[in-house]
């Protein structure tokens, strides 16, 4: 189940991607599909070595393309071990609601990222998730939950001041809204409670099947409830006199 749409963030095979605190993989999965050079980064170590297994399953089976690269690592997304713009594309999905230091994380995402390269933010959307924090204290108030809800405007701010420039946004995974709100209302936790049950039974189907009326339903929802706000952006190339006079300055420096 992917929340960036890739019709959107178009992705060129050969193009470095970094999925930063990948989780389970989904969107490191379909950038290797799709002939990427990828590397899969998060600070889980145990969800790393699951990735790393995928990655080699599927270079077995030959889901990838000729030259795609696949890496699983840990790391700290604070702190990248990596040279300033090793990337062509950054993505970051469900991730930055969890961190407190999330203007940090931009900034070395941006640090990273090459000029003129893409980047792609998911984070629960404020309408959605704020009913699920109203119903559940234990939904948000665990070791390692979400610590903000995102408004679209503030989230759009902050890449902004790191540097990026917007270029589009969506709402994604409607369906799923209402699956959090009942877990939150019948207890996190609880996976034996039947409207669970069975909601979770119909997400299942759907993602399996990809039925038309699921998909045209959640088309028509996602402005309203969907669960995931998207944001795309690029990181602007320096303006030649100002590329010229940042290499002047490093000249300059060099020489004193």
């Amino acid at each position: 189940m992917l929340t960036v749409d890739f019709s959107r963030f178009p992705l060129a095979p050969g193009d470095r991607v970094l999925d930063l605190g990948c989780g389970a993989g989904r969107h490191a999965f379909e950038c290797y599909r799709r002939g990427a050079q990828v590397v899969a980064l998060d600070q889980n170590g145990e969800e790393i070595r699951e990735v790393a297994k995928w990655f080699a399953a599927m270079k077995e089976a030959g889901e990838a393309p000729a030259g795609a690269t696949a890496t699983a690592m840990e790391g700290d997304a604070l702190a990248l071990p990596f040279p300033d713009e090793s990337f062509d594309v950054v993505i970051i999905s469900e991730v930055m609601e969890h961190i407190p230091d999330d203007k940090g994380v931009l900034a070395e995402m941006v640090r990273v990222l090459k000029p003129g390269g893409r980047i792609a933010v998911t984070v629960p959307r404020y309408g959605p998730e704020k009913v699920c924090w109203a119903l559940s204290d234990a939904y948000h108030e665990v070791e390692g939950g979400h610590i903000r809800i995102y408004k679209a405007d503030e989230l759009l701010a902050k890449m902004r001041e790191a540097g990026l420039k917007p270029y589009g946004t969506h709402h994604a995974h409607a369906l799923h809204s209402p699956y959090w709100w009942l877990k939150c209302a019948f207890g996190v936790d609880n996976d034996k409670a039947l409207p669970v049950r069975a909601y979770h039974k119909l997400l299942v189907w759907d993602i399996m099947k990809k039925p038309l009326a699921t998909r045209l339903a959640e088309q028509l929802l996602n402005p309203v409830v969907g669960k995931s706000f998207v944001a795309y952006a690029t990181k602007p190339h320096l303006p030649k006199a100002a590329a010229a006079q940042g290499t002047s300055a490093v000249a300059g420096a060099a020489q004193a």
